[in-house]
């Protein structure tokens, strides 16, 4: 008997083995491919908010997200078949310059979570691209990570060649260890996002405006 409850659980716990085979007795059970995914969503959220308050760390976050990847690639068939879409697309990467990653994906793992489509674009990604890649997949989103000090400022050669581009419907995101909501209102962000756990809120209300 499917239990969502548990694939919350398990999912929240990292447990891959329950979390897969909790999503499977739901898909057997033929329950709603929307309300498995709420499910879902409700656990990577919850590690979203554990992570803020410094209950969990980024160990904890990387095995749940892989828990809930391994268990949404199981429910992917049924979301298409009942056209199911995400709430939004992201493009998201590391600003030009700097080859770090480690946050990035940590973010990308939590919008999708969050039922929100990611392109991931990278490392190293000249301003250019980002526009590019927003324009072609529709995003709503774009999200700029930096690690460096010196190529933070790169951040701001995105969020022109955005406007420039005449994209001020796409929202721009950004975070990265030295990145602060002084900078980022500075450059022109929409948002930021000080850690992985909080960059779903932040998309969040940036889709909402």
């Amino acid at each position: 008997m499917a239990d969502l409850e548990g694939l919350t659980t398990s999912i929240e716990t990292g447990d891959r083995a329950a979390a897969t085979r909790a999503t499977q007795q739901a898909i057997d059970d033929g329950l709603n491919p929307q309300a498995i995914l709420d499910a879902m969503t409700a656990a990577m959220n919850n590690v979203g908010g554990r992570f803020q308050r410094n209950e969990i760390f980024v160990p904890e976050m990387l095995i749940a997200a892989r828990a809930m990847k391994e268990a949404t690639a199981l429910l992917e068939p049924l979301l298409v078949a009942a056209d199911i879409r995400p709430e939004a697309t992201a493009v998201i990467g590391t600003v030009k310059g700097d080859l770090h990653d480690i946050g990035k994906n940590l973010v990308g793992m939590m919008w999708k979570g969050a039922n929100i489509e990611v392109i991931d674009l990278g490392t190293n990604v000249p301003p250019e691209r980002y526009v590019e890649a927003a324009r072609s997949h529709d995003a709503r989103i774009i999200g700029i990570s930096a690690l460096l000090t010196t190529t933070m400022t790169g951040m701001g050669d995105v969020v022109r060649a955005v406007r420039d581009a005449g994209m001020g419907d796409v929202r721009i995101i950004v975070g990265g260890a030295p990145v602060t909501a002084e900078f980022a209102r500075e450059i022109g962000a929409d948002g930021y996002a000080p850690d992985a756990g909080s960059a779903v809120e932040v998309a969040k209300a940036a889709l909402a405006r």
